[in-house]
């Protein structure tokens, strides 16, 4: 698995290397890059079998897309536990949702970053956080955290940002309604202050990925997200932030805005084709939508190299949907 430098409340460091499992970090299409894949709104159901068919297909997949493209982690999108999160850290959702569903070969020993969305603060996000030490493999060191890049074969590094969108913004709901504004103002304030703190720090970065459960822009059911086009958009520019990875709308999209890739991965576990944001994002902004329902699921892989970075969108059929690449923020 990565080598894990160190891990504080806040920051920690992660190298590319050879993973525990038949892929983890390597496979054919790793090659000098570091890997990571994206999964979103993956949380099962709250009754037996606490699993839907389509989250056990993207599971599958998911492990043979860390065996071929390379995985040195998954980045968890938030809403891991559907409906209403987890009681305590002893949750038996843990196991059935989360430790028995993703046990495909290429997924062994691989990593995961956490962040909670808004069905997971519906229940005891602190569970959450305490259950990464209960298990090896899930990491949720604090609601909102920085994981520092080595790109192999270089000196070039990168910065994922992972916030909890819910504590900056409000709870939302599931039928279109937007957060009214956090339940806890100075603990919004507070966190807004550390993304800007760390956005100046990662200056020398090659890349910079922010990453939330709700989405700035989106075509979806609950389109774009008012607080955080208002509080994030312009520190996403005036930084030249490479992308912001979401969930919350069930369904895969890419846009771009003001040089800033939008990738929205939230297909994991519910499938929605529906479209009443379409006029809502800006003229152009859309690249890719894929949601049908027939589909048995999907999510997206990032590869970084000190080149560029690529996202593809894959469907659990092995299917590529989508690929775009990013060009580093410098040489």
């Amino acid at each position: 698995m990565p080598a894990l430098l160190w891990l504080s409340l806040l920051v920690s460091a992660v190298t590319p290397g050879a993973g525990a499992g038949a892929g983890a970090g390597s496979g054919a299409g790793a090659g000098a890059a570091l890997t990571f894949l994206a999964l979103g709104d993956w949380g099962g159901l709250p009754e037996p079998p606490f699993v839907t068919p389509r989250q056990a297909a993207t599971a599958a997949a998911m492990g043979r897309a860390a065996t071929e493209l390379g995985g040195d982690f998954v980045l968890a999108l938030g809403d891991n536990f559907y409906f209403s999160g987890v009681r305590d850290e002893w949750d038996p959702r843990f196991q059935d949702t989360f430790e028995r569903v993703f046990v495909s070969p290429g997924l062994r020993g691989v990593p995961w970053y956490v962040m909670a969305g808004n069905h997971d603060h519906a229940g005891n996000v602190t569970a959450q956080l305490r259950y990464s030490h209960h298990s090896p493999r899930w990491h949720f060191p604090h609601p909102y955290y920085s994981l520092r890049l080595q790109l192999p074969a270089s000196n070039a590094s990168a910065r994922l940002l992972v916030l909890d969108s819910v504590l900056l913004c409000g709870p939302g709901d599931d039928f279109g309604g937007g957060p009214a504004g956090p339940r806890d103002a100075a603990a919004a304030l507070a966190q807004l202050g550390w993304l800007r703190a760390q956005l100046a720090a990662a200056e020398g970065d090659r890349f910079v990925l922010v990453a939330g459960h709700y989405p700035l822009w989106s075509v979806g059911k609950h389109g774009p997200t008012g607080c955080l086009l208002r509080l994030l958009r312009p520190l996403l520019r005036r930084h030249r932030v490479s992308a912001y990875l979401c969930g919350h709308d069930h369904n895969l999209q890419y846009l771009e805005e003001g040089g800033v890739g939008y990738v929205l991965s939230g297909a994991g576990n519910f499938m929605e084709d529906s479209r009443p944001h379409a006029g809502s994002v800006p003229p152009g902004a859309l690249r890719f939508f894929f949601g049908s329902p027939a589909s048995p699921g999907g999510f997206a892989h990032v590869r970084l190299e000190p080149s560029a970075a690529t996202v593809t969108f894959l469907e659990a059929t092995g299917r590529v949907l989508h690929r775009v690449t990013l060009p580093p923020r410098h040489p």
